[in-house]
């Protein structure tokens, strides 16, 4: 038993009357002690359930990211005058919306601008379809890669994937108290907000669903000093934004924080969002012949959200540029070719 735990959950669990928020330091010291696993399993569980019945404050989020960054991996800087973008996800996956991410990472990349993704295995509560397992059906496979070769492919092929497993396995290790918990413990809110890039010029794009999420995730990052992020209100926990009715992202301005509505009506991309497949083999075919160009009914959501990234990085002055932009590189087999250069590098 870790005595040093032991005072730290004591603090937390004590219910709404004698309990106390952890500060800063104490939450990173927490977060150490629980990947490491010097806490106890039975430590371990109880502060995670404690934690997800009041929820962490920003202070205490901010914490245990401090302790990713000392424990976990780090892809070195590279070269490119572009940020490097990375895209929070929730590793539970998709279940119920095609997932249009790896997509957009494509097509980004086509565009000069570096990706970074981060994931892991099929993960509770929900056990959706994990980005890992698309890549592996697109014949990319991320998994045993060393960190050194996951930055080689990122300044190469402005692509880029930690795989916990792999990458942070202290990380993976506390997966199992996801599904014996049979919740999704605070530890899952890290997986949105983490940057796990040595450089400064980077971008995080973080997806979330619900509102009281998207506060803590923001001041947490103001907390440890972030600007310019963009929060986006997506499927599923993702930076996928919906065509089907208004989509809803923020973005910090340093001083200030922007609450964005996007239309797609207004731009003629009003679509439904398309299910998740019925199988790995038809979320294949649709997204290769997607990328390929050809027009499926995934493809206005992928011109929608690839024309809203790029307006965010301000790769076009306004929307509209940014759509076209999009479209032609779509359309054209850009993200088809880089998935293809990828596959030759790998």
């Amino acid at each position: 038993m870790s005595s040093a735990f032991r005072e730290l959950l004591k603090k937390t669990g004590s219910g709404p009357h004698t309990g106390k928020n952890l500060s800063r330091e104490e939450a990173k010291e927490a977060a150490i002690l629980m990947l490491t696993q010097e806490a106890t399993p039975a430590q371990i569980g109880g502060f995670l359930i404690a934690h997800r019945i009041r929820r962490p404050t920003p202070a205490e989020l901010a914490g245990m990211l401090d302790a990713y960054d000392e424990l976990g991996p780090v892809v070195p800087a590279i070269a490119s005058e572009k940020p490097v973008c990375i895209f929070g996800n929730a590793y539970d996956g998709r279940s119920r919306t095609f997932p249009l991410g790896i997509g957009v990472s494509l097509t980004l990349a086509a565009a000069g601008y570096p990706v970074l993704l981060h994931g892991g295995v099929r993960m509770p509560s929900k056990y959706g379809l994990p980005l890992v397992d698309i890549w592996s059906a697109l014949g990319v496979d991320w998994r045993s890669l060393s960190l050194d070769e996951v930055h080689q492919q990122l300044q190469h092929q402005q692509l880029g994937f930690i795989y916990l497993p792999q990458h942070f396995p202290l990380a993976h290790g506390l997966v199992q108290y996801r599904e014996e918990i049979g919740k999704r413990p605070p530890l899952a809110t890290l997986e949105l907000m983490w940057t796990p890039y040595g450089g400064e010029n980077m971008q995080l794009f973080a997806g979330y669903v619900h509102t009281p999420t998207e506060t803590m995730m923001h001041d947490a990052l103001k907390l440890r000093g972030l600007s310019g992020f963009v929060m986006m209100k997506g499927l599923e926990g993702s930076c996928d934004l919906p065509g089907d009715r208004n989509a809803l992202a923020g973005i910090d301005r340093g001083d200030t924080w922007e609450r964005l509505v996007f239309k797609g009506r207004q731009h003629n991309l009003r679509f439904p969002t398309v299910p998740f497949p019925s199988s790995l083999d038809e979320l294949q075919d649709t997204l290769t012949e997607t990328l390929q160009g050809k027009l499926t009914e995934l493809q206005p959501g992928l011109i929608w959200n690839v024309g809203i990234v790029l307006w965010l990085l301000q790769d076009r002055a306004t929307l509209p540029e940014a759509i076209e932009v999009a479209r032609s590189l779509i359309t054209g087999g850009a993200p088809w070719d880089k998935l293809n250069a990828l596959k030759a590098a790998l």
